[in-house]
């Protein structure tokens, strides 16, 4: 049988697909998840289990080995004690009042093109560029003010709408939360752990796919029409920029051709839109061959893929629309059971790695 420290390498290791189908492997995450004090010591006084350590990585060693003598039994005590207190976290938040909060951002920009985060972006771009210190600090009042206020409104905003989103998935019976942090597991569905990934349509998917059809990126295909309609464009030092520049000037133009010329990227993108939904697991390996090499895992991922049909570039709403998003979810949840395992299970490669990389993934798509 395999012992504590099996499960914590292949947990290390990046190597998690065992855990999908082995008790043991299931009991170690749940663990794992209420290996924080406060947490750990209530559950044993609850269940009556008296541990000799007393640092919480030797408690964890031994609450697992204790764990492990009656496996069905521990996952019934576990699920319980977790459910309870997943309850008791969620009445500690003022949905509504969380809600209101999240609604007035009114902008979402990050403020600069971050691949992997913001230390890695302000180093290259400022810190080992600019030798003059008053070149530098000139920069404070454009560029890096800019970048760091975005970084910290974005990153606010992604956050506290997970939380909301996540609380959703947890109300259901299916799922199962884990309460202290995991890193790779937000909660388990139907006894699968899962990683929440709320994301949207990516750029580099779209383009990927116009490129099969024969198209020109977006960005090409518009600075050509907007030549064509005789309208001027500054060139931005950020693509982001030239492109909303020139889509806000074609609205405003509201000629036929300019009008024309909108419609014409918005039906290539209905049509991507209505590809992967037929076919999910083509998205979901996008994903995660594309993920950042910061934060690289293997990890059993559900891709909650937000889409505002009418204004593609303004999805990121939808994170703080509850109304729109549960019924979604919850009737998602509601059919996971006839879910077949292998039709989960996607395959990718990643970057310059030889590994081949085997994780459970599904999308879900809310599209307004």
């Amino acid at each position: 049988m395999p012992d504590f420290n099996y499960w914590k390498r292949l947990f290390e290791s990046d190597s998690l697909d065992e855990f999908n189908s082995a008790p043991n492997g299931l009991l170690w995450l749940k663990t794992k998840s209420i290996i924080r004090k406060e947490l750990l010591q209530e559950f044993l006084n609850k269940n009556n289990i008296e541990l000799t350590n007393t640092s919480l990585n030797s408690m964890f060693i031994e609450l697992y080995e204790v764990l492990a003598e009656d496996v069905i039994r521990s996952h019934k005590i576990l699920d319980s004690f977790i459910r309870e207190k997943c309850i008791e976290q969620q009445e500690q938040i003022d949905t509504d009042s969380l809600v209101s909060e999240l609604y007035k951002l009114k902008n979402f920009d990050w403020g600069g093109d971050y691949k992997n985060a913001l230390d890695k972006y302000l180093v290259d771009r400022f810190i080992k560029v600019h030798q003059s210190y008053e070149t530098l600090v000139s920069k404070f009042d454009t560029e890096i003010n800019r970048a760091v206020q975005g970084y910290v409104l974005c990153s606010w905003y992604n956050h506290w709408s997970s939380i909301l989103i996540e609380h959703i998935f947890k109300t259901h019976p299916a799922v199962l939360p884990t309460v202290g942090q995991v890193k790779k597991v937000d909660f388990f569905v139907n006894d699968i752990p899962f990683d929440l990934k709320v994301t949207y349509l990516p750029a580099n998917f779209i383009e990927s796919r116009r490129k099969l059809r024969g198209l020109k990126p977006e960005l090409t295909e518009l600075k050509q029409k907007a030549k064509s309609a005789g309208i001027i464009f500054s060139a931005h030092r950020k693509a982001d920029d030239i492109y909303y520049e020139i889509v806000e000037k074609m609205k405003d133009r509201n000629t036929e051709f300019c009008n024309d010329s909108l419609q014409q990227i918005k039906s290539v993108r209905l049509d991507i839109l209505q590809e992967v939904i037929e076919n999910p697991k083509m998205l979901a390996q996008n994903l995660y061959e594309e993920q950042g090499e910061m934060r690289f895992d293997s990890s059993n991922r559900l891709f909650l893929v937000l889409v505002d049909r009418e204004d593609f570039d303004n999805s990121w709403k939808l994170k703080r629309n509850l109304d729109a998003l549960r019924p979604g979810i919850l009737s998602y949840l509601d059919t996971f059971s006839q879910k077949q395992i292998d039709d989960l299970r996607v395959s990718f490669t990643y970057k310059n790695r030889a590994q081949k990389y085997t994780a459970l993934t599904d999308v879900l798509f809310v599209v307004k």
